[in-house]
Formats: C-alpha cells, sequence, structure tokens
C-alpha cells in the first residue's frame, strides 16, 4: 500500500539552490504546505535572503522560521562533548556531527507548533547527515514521516536540477551553473569542506579551500599566550574576561583562525560504510580542547580520568553515528558531567604557528601536591620506603607466571 502523502512538511531549508529545488518539489511532488526552518548555528553568513527566497517561492511569512541558535547549540552539545574530549578516530573534532541533533530537535519541536505531519532534509543518500537527521527525529517525534527527496527523486545529476530549477523559476546563482569546487558546511565550531578538488587523497587541498584559518606558515612569528578559565569543565572566561558559550567559541576562533590553529586534513570513516576525505577547519575547538585536558591534569582523579578516557571514543562514535539523544549516550553524559564537578580553574595556553601547547595550569580544586613530588626535602610528606611493599604486591602474579613458565620448559 502506498503511503499517504503529507500534508505540511517541515524543511532544514538553508536558502541554497538544492533547498530551495527541494522546497519546490515538495510543493510539486505532494501538493503540501511547506513550513521553512533555517538555524544560524555561527556558519557566518546573512540568512534573512533565505527568508526572501522562501517568500519567492510562495511561502507565507508564518511559515518561515529563522532562528538564531548559537548560544543553545554551544552551550547544550559543544560544551557538553568538549567535557567528554570527544575526539572521532583519533583527530576529527565533530563539528558537523554535533550540530545535526539540534537541527533535529527544532524540526521536530517546529513540526508539533506547527501541527506538521512530516519533515524533509537535503542531505544525500551517501552520506552521514541523512542518519543524523533521522535518528534524532525517530528519537524525538517517531510518529513524523520523514522525507529525504535525494533517496527518492530522478533528479540526479547536476544538470537535471538546473533544468528543474529554471522550469520552476527558481533563481540560479551564476556560480552554481557549473560544478562547485568543493561543498562546505560551517557553524561556529568548525568548517568542514568535502568533495570535488578533495576527492583525491593523494592531492594536497588547494590554499583557497582553507576558510576560516590563515596558514600556519604566514601566521605571525611572534607566540600568543591566552589564558582560558573553566567552571565545572565548561569555559566561562578569556583573559580574564567572561563571556558567553558562543561568543568565548567565537573569541577562539578568531585567535586560532588568527594564528593558523586547527586544521585537518583527514580521510575517516563514515557511517553508511565508505571512506571520505574532509578538510576540516575547527581553531577555537583545539584550543578549547587543549585547555580542556590542561585543566583536567590537575583536578581530575587518575581513576577517574582513565575510565573518562576509556569511554570516550565510544562517545565519540555515538556523536559521529547520530545517536545523541540515544539512552546510552544519556549515560555516558551522566558519568562524564559527574567526573567535571571540581573541574575548575585557568589554563594558559601559547598559540605559535598551527599549534596550540598547554603551558601552565592552577585552580582551587587541584590535586596536584608539590610537596610529595618535589626532589628536595619533603618533610615527611612520603616515606618513599613505602615504595618496597607496592611494588612486592604488583610483582607477586608476574613472579608467580614467571615460575610457572620456568617449570613448564623444565
Amino acid at each position: 500500500m502506498t503511503a499517504p502523502a503529507p500534508k505540511k512538511v517541515v524543511l532544514a531549508y538553508s536558502g541554497g539552490l538544492d533547498t530551495s529545488i527541494i522546497l519546490k518539489w515538495l510543493q510539486t511532488e505532494y501538493g503540501c504546505e511547506v513550513v521553512t526552518f533555517t538555524a544560524d548555528l555561527g556558519q557566518g553568513e546573512e540568512l534573512e535572503p533565505a527568508r526572501a527566497k522562501a517568500e519567492l517561492l510562495g511561502i507565507r511569512s508564518e511559515n518561515i522560521h529563522i532562528e538564531d541558535l548559537r548560544e543553545e547549540f554551544v552551550r547544550d552539545f559543544v560544551f557538553p562533548m568538549f567535557r567528554a574530549n570527544a575526539v572521532y578516530e583519533g583527530l576529527y573534532l565533530l563539528g558537523t556531527s554535533i550540530a545535526r541533533p539540534l537541527i533535529a530537535k527544532r524540526l521536530a519541536e517546529i513540526a508539533a507548533e506547527t501541527g506538521a505531519d512530516a519533515v524533509a532534509h537535503g542531505a544525500t543518500g551517501k552520506g552521514n547527515d541523512q542518519v543524523r537527521f533521522e535518528l534524532g527525529v525517530a528519537a524525538l517525534n517517531p510518529a513524523l514521516k520523514v522525507i529525504a527527496p535525494w533517496r527518492l527523486w530522478d533528479l540526479t545529476s547536476r544538470t537535471k536540477l538546473l533544468e528543474f530549477a529554471e522550469a520552476n523559476q527558481i533563481p540560479i546563482a551564476k556560480d552554481k551553473r557549473g560544478e562547485a569546487p568543493f561543498s562546505v558546511d560551517a557553524n561556529l565550531l568548525h568548517t568542514s569542506s568535502e568533495g570535488k578538488v578533495l576527492e583525491n587523497p593523494a592531492d594536497e587541498p588547494p590554499a583557497y579551500v582553507w576558510q576560516r584559518t590563515v596558514d600556519p606558515e604566514e601566521a605571525p612569528n611572534t607566540p600568543e599566550m591566552v589564558e582560558i578559565g573553566f567552571e565545572c569543565g565548561d569555559a566561562v572566561s578569556v583573559n580574564g574576561e567572561r563571556l558567553s558559550p558562543a561568543a568565548l567559541l567565537a573569541k577562539l576562533n578568531e585567535l586560532g583562525g588568527k594564528h593558523g590553529v586547527g586544521r585537518l586534513d583527514l580521510v575517516e570513516n563514515r557511517f553508511v560504510g565508505m571512506k571520505s576525505r574532509g578538510a576540516y577547519e575547527t581553531p577555537g575547538g583545539t584550543i578549547l580542547l587543549e585547555a580542556h585536558r590542561g585543566i583536567e591534569q590537575i583536578t581530575l582523579d587518575a581513576g577517574a580520568g582513565h575510565l573518562k578516557d576509556s569511554i570516550m571514543p565510544r562517545y565519540a562514535e555515538l556523536i559521529y553515528n547520530g545517536f545523541w539523544f540515544s539512552p546510552e549516550r544519556e549515560m555516558l553524559q551522566a558519568l562524564i558531567d559527574k567526573s567535571q564537578e571540581h573541574v575548575g580553574g585557568t589554563v594558559r595556553v601559547k598559540l605559535f604557528k598551527g599549534s596550540v601547547r598547554t603551558v601552565a595550569r592552577w585552580s582551587d580544586h587541584s590535586l596536584y601536591s608539590e610537596k610529595h613530588v618535589t626532589f628536595e626535602e619533603d618533610a615527611g610528606a612520603y616515606d618513599q620506603k613505602d615504595a618496597e611493599g607496592f611494588i612486592r604486591l604488583n610483582a607477586l602474579r608476574l613472579r608467580l607466571v614467571a615460575v610457572r613458565n620456568a617449570r613448564a620448559k623444565g
């Protein structure tokens, strides 16, 4: 039985050519009402043109939603992730991955607010984003139908897309008539570039791919010191100035970008099974990760820190694969947040020629005891003779194994 056509659809809408084509396709394919949702996540683009484009395509003003989500994005998604020091496959700071659950959340909420029975997105059938959007919506409102036009329509080439746009009087920017050199996704945490000139991993990314950071070789010849204050695992100030989450990340982006910090050329494993090459820029996030690890070095107990590090790859994988709203991610988050209760203080980092390095850290919650580790007289703070029994007990099982092995050989 053919599923009934949706009556009202909330579309994740950028105002660009592809989502404008999707908007018109939804209207023509289903004859449905379309509600557009455009999120400002700090991508650095003027979003009001999306309103004008939607109106041009027949969307009523009350059905156009353009929202500034920068503070919510950093406070409720980026910061919790950074408490975990989450890094996918050892390198990737998950800049695109962590933005998708917030978009999915607002799609589901706007659908409820407007009485829509479906949502739609512009992710292709080859990528991770389709999974992230749809898992998020399924977790938040399983009754919603999800429409993924790239998996449904016959507009399978750039030529067909342009022909559809022209036939439906959708404005086409001149640079869209040719093949784009690469695809860009941006938000306050990072910039991601993929495809076209980047598809061959044997070729170095062209210089023009990098948009948020200066070439480290061209960065200032003088290092810059930056002090970052933390409370309960979250950064709260830069150089003594208390800032909101979004303003703080924007400040770190500015500082890191100036010094060429945060570039990454990565071939990663997509959840859907293929490998993908991307050029990522995460200047503020790279500084934040280094500083957070710096403050944890003196405030986090060894057992807690080692346990936290052991679960981090699983936590990062859950975010990458789209399971932000899963029970297991929420369980891990509770553990991570518990570990951060005393992670507060100040870290000084040095920015220089593409690198960021912790050079000092201090905290009222520090577990570091100079009198215990000093090479000078420790005034009885630590009895070195205690180490003998400690070593003998830990060596016991190794001695027993050695004896057993020698006996077996004999």
